[in-house]
């Protein structure tokens, strides 16, 4: 039972990140939210590497500007192609870096999922498949790094 448990567990800690990027994947990609031009305008050193940056949102549409939050891996002039959240108070990258950004959280989940069928074999006393198990572990847990650090450069960059 306590297996079973911590089998559960391990699942939800790994996927429980992918469901949290949806919404930051589905700005990036423009499913939602309204695309447009964020300029930042400031960046507030909040202490301890923290930052509260933010921006004014031109959309595309010709809308009036909205003064928004921007990322807090800004600085102050830049000038990047962005979405404004549905709720309208703050904007997200777009395109291939918001892309790449809202999917370091997905890559780690993927990193922590490789070597679970490998445990459940082993708990379940299984001979045969745990070097596979063991192989695909490794690629899976080097797909989901790559992907992190991949996301992570991206995002401030």
């Amino acid at each position: 039972m306590g297996r079973c448990i911590l089998v559960l567990l391990w699942l939800g800690v790994c996927l429980l990140p992918m469901v949290l990027a949806a919404g930051e994947l589905e700005l990036a990609t423009g499913r939602a939210g309204t695309p447009g031009t964020l300029r930042v305008v400031s960046c507030e050193d909040l202490g301890e590497g923290r930052y509260d940056c933010r921006g004014q949102f031109t959309p595309d549409n010709g809308d009036a500007v909205v003064e928004v939050a921007a990322s807090p891996d800004s600085e102050a002039g830049d000038l990047l192609r962005a979405q404004l959240t549905p709720e309208g108070d703050r904007a997200v990258p777009a395109g291939t870096k918001g892309v790449l950004a809202a999917l370091a959280l997905p890559g780690v989940g993927l990193g922590g999922l490789g070597f679970l069928p490998y445990v459940v074999m082993y708990w379940l006393g299984a001979r045969r498949g745990r070097r596979a198990a063991v192989t695909g572990g490794v690629l899976v847990t080097a797909a989901g790094m790559v992907l992190m650090v991949t996301g992570l450069v991206a995002a401030y960059s």
